[in-house]
């Protein structure tokens, strides 16, 4: 499946989808749109990952290790695409990551160890994605 038919087939199981063009401009992959995965960098594959979730228009969006297999700058980039799409489209966004340094992204972070919550925190002033390094 081609990026557009990806994110297309996520948008027919619902019905308040996103429209598809829109959701790929959304995370920068327009220009994309007619490739296949094997065409694709691994940045670019989880930016479909997050266009599928977010064609659906979803209140919440759960994102576990976004990051995790990818290299820093693309990391950086995907946590970008996350939070510009979760501000332009009003969804909570949850992210459940062993990097530590992203939860200063966050506006509340809960830590859990061994399956139990160790602290849950209010974040009032989250740090800016740019100012973050891990």
């Amino acid at each position: 499946m081609t990026a557009r038919e990806n994110v297309e087939l996520a948008s027919q199981i619902t019905k308040d989808a996103r429209d598809v063009d829109e959701t790929l401009a959304l995370v920068g992959l327009t220009h994309r749109a007619d490739n296949f995965p094997a065409q694709l960098s691994g940045g670019e594959q989880q930016r479909v990952a997050i266009a599928r979730a977010v064609a659906k228009n979803p209140k919440l969006l759960l994102c576990d290790e976004p990051t995790g297999a990818l290299d820093y700058q693309t990391g950086k980039q995907v946590l970008q695409v996350i939070q510009d799409a979760a501000k332009q489209t009003q969804t909570t966004v949850i992210i459940v990551t062993h990097n530590s340094a992203i939860a200063q992204l966050g506006d509340q972070v809960i830590r859990i160890n061994d399956a139990q919550v160790q602290s849950v925190e209010h974040n009032a002033h989250p740090t800016p994605l740019a100012e973050i390094e891990w």
